[in-house]
């Protein structure tokens, strides 16, 4: 290609980056949902008043572990219920509960989730359950708070509290309107009997969703 017909071709191209970039700044903001379909937005006063059960199918429960100090190792548990009664006019009285099965832990380690299950670590044949129950709600802002509850582990119970952030609220699917949130927390696994080599607290993230009963 001689060095005027690049020149030219350079141009075309400018230019049809140029028609690609209006065509895109003039496209809609948002592509329509289905009937009976409603985004979320970040407001908790459309997080209306009632019962909620958690959808399993939005949820994640990711765990992170020291790796001996190198790294952090990342497991997710995959079996997860959960009901939250939640009272807008006072925050305070809202009530939460949440179990996992332990034996759903995955991890990209091959072989390691049936090793973690087993009697060495999670011993899931004797406990199978984890359990959060809370005991107080303590909002900081309009989408933060704190859930102090009471965490079971193999049959050790005691206290955490998660930081809760919003995620957002809204009308959700088939009338049935939706919250969602995202919470962290920590322990301390000499409490709950894992082995002593597990120094350094361990961090626990939920993002989940919670469907409104009809």
């Amino acid at each position: 290609m001689t060095s005027g017909l690049r020149a030219l071709a350079i141009v075309v191209a400018l230019g049809s980056t140029a028609a690609l970039s209006q065509a895109l700044a003039q496209a809609p903001a948002s592509v329509a949902l289905p009937p009976g379909v409603f985004p979320a937005e970040r407001d908790i006063a459309l997080a209306t008043a009632g019962a909620y059960t958690l959808d399993e199918s939005h949820t994640a429960v990711i765990v992170r572990v020291s790796h001996l100090g190198y790294s952090q190792s990342v497991f997710r548990f995959d079996r997860i219920k959960g009901s939250l009664t939640w009272d807008p006019a006072e925050v305070e009285k809202s009530q939460l509960s949440a179990s996992v099965e332990t034996v759903s832990i995955t991890t990209n380690v091959k072989g390691f989730a049936e090793e973690l299950t087993g009697d060495k670590f999670l011993k899931s044949g004797t406990f199978p359950v984890s359990t959060f129950v809370s005991t107080a709600f303590k909002p900081t802002d309009k989408s933060r708070g704190k859930v102090e509850g009471r965490f079971t582990l193999m049959g050790k119970t005691q206290p955490v509290t998660f930081d809760v952030e919003l995620g957002g609220a809204g009308k959700g699917f088939e009338g049935k309107p939706r919250i969602g949130v995202h919470a962290v927390a920590t322990l301390n696994p000499q409490d709950y009997g894992l082995p002593p080599f597990f120094t350094d607290p361990i961090q626990i993230q939920i993002d989940t969703e919670f469907e409104k009963h009809p």
